[in-house]
């Protein structure tokens, strides 16, 4: 599942933090970045000093072209992600847990999928009926910028990439090729969520094969949507049997969510010249995050790494366990992360690290949503250890998570390795100049209904079965 394994220590000096100067040589230059005589301009040298360093363009790659919103296929797709149609039971979509006013992902800790109270319903109002305990085991991954991963999806990476050519999956053994998966990791994914019984799935046809299930939801899709087909496949005299195949409308909801592309921050804005994009702030926090332990910053860019600002490998970062647990085939309420897919011991909960392009906006934070506000998640992540062990359950917003196994499972992930060593005192002043700068990877699009509206159906589209998702409910006082 990892390449290696990379242990990093992460450590900030209180009061001097050396780094690179801007011939990139290795001497050391003893000057706080939080000391207020420093001037801008010196932040701005030694931040460009490290950008070049980093080789970062502003700009993440993708493997495939990016599909356009107003395409054909990604407007099919749109439909079929936010129409209950896919839903066994008829009451979640794929948008139920990533809908992009939410992030693109749904701000529970845990997602609530079906036995909702009010499906339609979404956001921190959602509610489980009789006040079940969440059944969806692990945080919604935002489908921003879904397009630029290439090596795995999901938190413990059971769709990755083993080939320029292969995708494995978990409708086949680890680690072999599906050769169902699609073209892309993406399409390899939208195939998934519609199987699980907590997700979308409910009880439908829950004795079958995952494949007889999708193609038991194509048939649905027969009855009524041919036309969409048609249109989006730009086929005006293709047959149901040949244009509505579980393939077919996997590839589509693909192109939907590989369209949310969301990277005009102003960080990129700053890597390409503006130099009044980021705060004082900011850049000290930018220069925490880039500069590593031995030049006396945060390492974060380690994991983190690429304009991308991941890696795609796993790690255990000591999260703390919260809810029912994700465990195949053994009893117990913990997480073991990548183990459930390879059942390799090095594996034990390791979750592969995320993206933090609009990472503001895409908590709660964690595999599980353990921690709730980007202040908190940071704090962890500079020392993970202490900060589990100190772990207050209050802080989650959620009803009905199972706290019962907290302290117990979170010391068995700290027993298990944990990658992310704290070195030195963490100072508060970092937290905040990190906040800072990971609130500047936000692209003003993804808080905005009316950018969003291009990736919202029209409550006056075609709903071919009327069972298009329209969600209500609001977050900040914000229209969904």
């Amino acid at each position: 599942m990892k390449n290696k394994k990379i242990v990093l220590l992460l450590g900030i000096l209180p009061l001097t933090l050396a780094l690179l100067s801007a011939c990139n040589s290795q001497s050391q230059v003893s000057a706080s970045i939080k000391e207020q005589q420093i001037s801008e301009a010196e932040l701005d040298s030694r931040l460009l000093a490290l950008i070049k360093s980093h080789q970062l363009t502003g700009k993440p790659v993708a493997d495939h072209p990016i599909p356009d919103i107003s395409s054909p296929k990604a407007q099919l797709g749109m439909k079929l992600f936010y129409t209950k149609t896919l839903g066994g039971d008829n009451t979640t979509a794929c948008a139920t847990c990533h809908h992009p006013m939410l992030g693109g992902g749904d701000n529970l800790s845990l997602s609530i999928g079906t036995d909702s109270k009010k499906p339609d319903v979404l956001g921190s109002q959602r509610r489980m009926i009789m006040d079940k305990h969440p059944g969806v085991p692990r945080n919604a991954p935002t489908t921003f910028n879904i397009a630029f991963w290439k090596k795995a999806l999901f938190h413990d990476a059971r769709i990755e990439r083993i080939s320029d050519t292969e995708i494995h999956t978990p409708d086949v053994s680890y680690p072999k090729a599906d050769s169902l998966a699609g073209e892309t990791l993406v399409q390899a994914q939208a195939r998934f969520p519609i199987t699980s019984p907590d997700e979308m799935r409910g009880n439908y046809l829950d004795k079958s094969y995952n494949q007889t299930l999708r193609r038991a939801l194509a048939s649905r899709l027969k009855k009524n949507w041919l036309n969409e087909f048609r249109l989006g496949f730009n086929a005006p005299k293709g047959s149901a049997e040949d244009l509505i195949t579980e393939q077919n409308f996997s590839a589509a909801i693909a192109d939907y969510e590989r369209s949310q592309v969301f990277i005009n921050t102003p960080w990129k804005s700053y890597i390409e010249g503006d130099k009044q994009a980021l705060s004082v702030s900011a850049k000290k926090g930018a220069l925490l995050f880039y500069a590593s332990q031995d030049q006396g910053g945060a390492g974060c860019a380690s994991c983190h790494s690429g304009d991308f600002f991941t890696n795609e490998l796993a790690y255990n970062t000591a999260m703390p366990q919260i809810g029912p647990g994700k465990n195949v085939g053994v009893t117990g309420t913990n997480d073991y992360g990548c183990y459930e897919v390879t059942q390799k011991e090095d594996d034990k909960f390791q979750f592969r690290t995320p993206t933090l392009l609009n990472v503001e906006v895409t908590g709660p934070w964690g595999h599980n949503g353990a921690y709730t506000s980007l202040e908190a998640i940071t704090q962890h992540m500079l020392a993970p250890v202490e900060s589990a062990k100190a772990y207050q359950t209050d802080q989650i917003k959620q009803q009905g998570i199972d706290i019962t196994d907290v302290k117990k499972n979170t010391q068995e992930a700290i027993n298990a390795n944990v990658d992310i060593i704290r070195k030195e005192t963490v100072d508060k002043k970092d937290v905040k100049h990190l906040v800072s700068f990971l609130k500047s990877l936000t692209d003003p699009c993804v808080k905005d209904r009316a950018c969003l509206s291009k990736w919202i159906p029209n409550k006056n589209d075609n709903d071919p079965d009327g069972l298009m998702l329209h969600a209500r409910g609001s977050e900040d006082g914000k229209l969904l």
